[in-house]
């Protein structure tokens, strides 16, 4: 008979190699920036966005949190690092303005961290509990990271073009939410199962948006263009 747990960690280890593949699609922008010395127009916003959100799911698959969850620390422990690396070289050739905003935004991520972190060890005794607070919490700022991938689709509709709508980056995300949701179902996990379903049907959308308005794209996109950025989460879980 088939080990379901068995299925589960291969699932999972096949998802953090499709996450970790997401987490560095932005690479190209961050070799532009160091090449040219300036992040130009670029903003730090999905970087300091996917910061949070993979430090929220790290937290949540802590043993003390949320046991039998260590593929979804793997991931997005290591998307933390890559995030950080990110960050580090924005802030590095970034002008003082956009400096001190990341500043900003990072100090009030991390007290916003801390006091998650201390509320839910301090407040919730069981797993169960710690579970359902910082699961809803992963749900939440999860969802809300697919606002950028809802704008550009809704571009694509509006434009009747997809070429700032990269069909790799689609289908891979695609891909990373189907793994991740199947994942959360073997067992079944609400809380990843969420914002990855979620991701499949965005997913799913941008494919079909994608074979639909192909043809009338004037200028065909390329597949390292970096003009969408792509939610990970739970893995994210995935993001990516």
């Amino acid at each position: 008979m088939v080990n379901a747990d068995a299925v589960r960690n291969i699932v999972g280890i096949i998802g953090n190699v499709i996450s970790f593949g997401l987490f560095l699609s932005p690479l190209p922008t961050f070799i532009q920036i160091v090449n040219k010395g300036d992040v130009e127009k670029f903003v730090p916003d999905p970087y300091l966005a996917t910061f949070l959100n993979c430090a929220l799911w790290v937290f949540y698959g802590l043993p003390i949190v949320h046991p039998n969850s260590i593929l979804v620390v793997t991931i997005n422990g290591t998307g933390l690092l890559i995030e950080t690396v990110y960050l580090s070289i924005f802030f590095a050739y970034a002008p003082r303005p956009k400096r001190l905003k990341m500043l900003g935004v990072l100090a009030v991520e991390l007290v916003f961290l801390a006091a998650v972190a201390a509320g839910v060890l301090l407040g919730a005794h069981t797993s169960d509990q710690r579970s359902l607070v910082v699961g809803s919490i992963c749900i939440f700022f999860g969802t809300i990271m697919y606002a950028a991938p809802l704008t550009v689709m809704k571009r694509v509709i509006t434009t009747k073009s997809v070429e700032y709508m990269p069909f790799t980056l689609s289908l891979v995300s695609f891909l990373n939410g189907v793994c991740w949701t199947t994942y959360a179902l073997i067992r079944f996990d609400i809380f990843i199962t969420i914002p990855n379903g979620l991701g499949t049907l965005l997913g799913l959308a941008q494919l079909i948006l994608y074979f639909c308005y192909y043809g009338s794209t004037p200028n065909k996109p390329s597949d390292d263009s970096n003009s969408m950025e792509l939610p990970v989460t739970a893995g994210d879980q995935g993001k990516n």
